[in-house]
């Protein structure tokens, strides 16, 4: 069996697996956890396209996913609009957001850890706006009403948001892997290596870096629309929280920055961890400390992530 058809029904047995996870487990607890781990993969996978594909480390991607949020929410609430219209606007809003602090950032020359810094400081800006305008609700927030229709993105099943995540974090799988195989790709990758070196190759690594910011963008933004509506709620500190980017970072570096399946896999260990300790544990921030304990972890024994784990695994069972 060649390289390419194992790899095809590799994507096929994960796509099956995820399939038929709400047909099987069926309870409302695995159903939202499910949902959950789709989700963290999904924004996993934005903060993985920018910073773990281009090399574009990122504090404060939740930027782009609280602007999403807000965008899509606010034009429902406040214009009127249908719901759904709110996931090509949470998209182009996302992208806008990665345009504007790609640029601001980029003319200026700021990389690596200054960039990073400098997403933080947007995060805040943003949360710090949101908090002070009477049209995003201030600090009390927003609140969607529950009216449980399909025209309202709204379903008596969790399972339907089950699948609408999951068709979100296969398109974002698909452009990974779109990603790995392209020319934009691979001048991603001489850019993460040594952008020096790939400006000196031809490579318009300002334009680029700017493709690829305004990409992770519309990810989160979609992310943050399918957060609001599935939680009917988003205030500043969830929208902008720095817990969110925290996570974004984290599902990344655990599961394999860089790679297809590495967001996807720290997000089930995360999601896993996360509903395990709210369910067992009344002791607050918890969660957050295994998931320090978790990277600490993973860094010393497994700097490539979790899927380095079964990378050696498949060496391993090949060897003669």
């Amino acid at each position: 069996m060649n390289a390419a058809r194992s790899s095809w029904l590799v994507h096929l047995a994960i796509l099956a697996v995820a399939l038929v996870f709400p047909l099987v487990f069926q309870s409302a607890f695995m159903v939202n956890f499910g949902v959950l781990a789709l989700f963290y993969a999904f924004i996993g996978q934005s903060w993985n396209i920018a910073g773990g594909f281009a090399g574009q480390l990122s504090f404060g991607h939740v930027a782009f996913f609280g602007v999403g949020a807000y965008a899509s929410t606010i034009v429902q609430m406040r214009l009127g609009w249908n719901p759904w219209l709110g996931l090509p606007v949470s998209a182009l809003a996302g992208a806008l957001a990665g345009w504007l602090i790609a640029v601001l950032s980029f003319r200026a020359g700021l990389k690596g850890s200054y960039f990073a810094l400098i997403t933080l400081a947007f995060a805040e800006v943003f949360r710090i706006i949101t908090n002070s305008v009477e049209f995003t609700g201030g600090g009390l927030g927003m609140l969607i009403p529950m009216k449980q229709t399909v025209q309202n993105f709204q379903f008596g099943d969790r399972r339907v948001f089950y699948f609408i995540i999951l068709a979100l974090t296969a398109a974002s799988i698909a452009l990974a892997l779109w990603l790995k195989s392209s020319r934009f790709g691979a001048q991603l990758a001489a850019i993460r290596e040594n952008e020096d070196s790939a400006r000196a190759l031809g490579i318009n690594t300002f334009a680029e870096k700017i493709k690829i910011m305004m990409i992770s963008g519309a990810i989160a933004g979609v992310g943050g629309c399918f957060f609001a509506q599935y939680f009917l709620y988003i205030d500043p500190t969830i929208a902008f929280g720095v817990d969110k980017s925290v996570e974004m970072l984290l599902v990344s570096m655990i599961g394999g920055a860089g790679t297809v399946y590495g967001p996807l896999i720290g997000a089930v260990l995360l999601a896993a961890v996360s509903e395990l300790t709210r369910a067992w544990f009344t002791l607050q921030g918890l969660s957050l400390v295994l998931y320090g304990g978790l990277l600490v972890v993973i860094i010393a024994f497994l700097p490539n992530g979790l899927i380095d784990l079964f990378k050696k695994r498949s060496f391993n069972s090949r060897r003669p």
